[in-house]
């Protein structure tokens, strides 16, 4: 199980990691749906995605009975946030689906874990084979369409798995999840607004591409963001980085429900491999080494 602290209990780690894993892979969907059929540019994507995340955001801070704690502001999480929502937006015009998974959680692995190794976390040889196993799954499961990517695509969906890795990793433990998720999205505004201007002349936007922006601002980023803060703070940066792996998953899922998607042989398999490696992961505690 997670490593014990204080604060929610094991089951509320594992409800709040779920939702967060649910919410981005709605997020996914919207932003495929969006961004790969033409309704919308990937800046004013971008644009309208953080300025409806921080409205939503600012107003359930200004509403809510407790006060928000005071906290030094956080920039490197704001400009990885935009980072994030910028190279992800641009990225997808040039990559399939499957090739810009692996890309985006493999970078994200590699920093989260790396920043893990470095911070003096330990991980057993059980943990590392559900790592194994889950990233094998996700791997099976893309297969059929991996093909060779565009580089210009692929270092932007790299820059982007950095990004959202860093992000993360600047949650990790922050005492007001909420306020803390409203201030990123806040300072993140304005670096967004002026890439728009910057890609003025290419820009347009029909009403389906708007309403899925703000969809993905609102909800599944600017509401889907403060959960993952929150469970962030129970997980080891090996638990973190793995269990995001089950997001293509989800999403796979999700275009069965939603598009009508055939539930092939190939995902069921994934979902083991998947599910089963990231519960391999979850089960083991991360320990740190002993400092000199």
């Amino acid at each position: 199980m997670p490593e014990a602290r204080d604060g929610p209990s094991t089951l509320q780690t594992f409800a709040l990691t779920a939702v967060a894993m649910l919410a981005f892979a709605a997020n996914s969907l919207l932003c495929r749906l969006a961004l790969q059929q033409g309704g919308i540019d990937p800046a004013s994507f971008g644009s309208i995605r953080l300025v409806s995340g921080a409205i939503a955001l600012v107003l359930v801070v200004r509403f809510r009975a407790q006060p928000p704690v005071a906290r030094r502001a956080d920039w490197l999480a704001a400009v990885m946030l935009f980072a994030y929502v910028a190279f992800f937006s641009f990225a997808y015009l040039s990559l399939p689906a499957g090739t810009g998974a692996l890309i985006l959680f493999g970078a994200v692995q590699l920093t989260m874990l790396g920043a893990g190794l470095g911070a003096g976390e330990r991980f057993g040889p059980v943990a590392w084979f559900g790592l194994v196993v889950a990233a094998g799954g996700l791997v099976y499961l893309v297969l059929p369409g991996i093909a060779a990517p565009p580089l210009a695509g692929a270092v932007l969906m790299a820059l982007a798995g950095v990004a959202w890795g860093v992000y993360s990793l600047r949650g990790r433990g922050v005492p007001d999840p909420l306020a803390a998720t409203a201030r990123n999205f806040t300072r993140a505004v304005p670096l967004a607004l002026a890439l728009s201007l910057v890609f003025a002349a290419r820009a347009h936007a029909d009403a389906t591409g708007v309403v899925l922006a703000v969809a993905s601002g609102a909800l599944t980023s600017g509401l889907g963001y403060v959960v993952w803060y929150a469970a962030l703070a129970r997980l080891s940066a090996m638990q973190a980085a793995t269990v995001q792996l089950s997001v293509p998953l989800l999403a796979a899922f999700g275009g069965v429900l939603l598009l009508s998607e055939a539930i092939t042989p190939r995902l069921a398999v994934a979902s083991v491999a998947i599910l089963g490696g990231i519960a391999l992961v979850l089960s083991r505690k991360s320990q740190r080494r002993p400092s000199a």
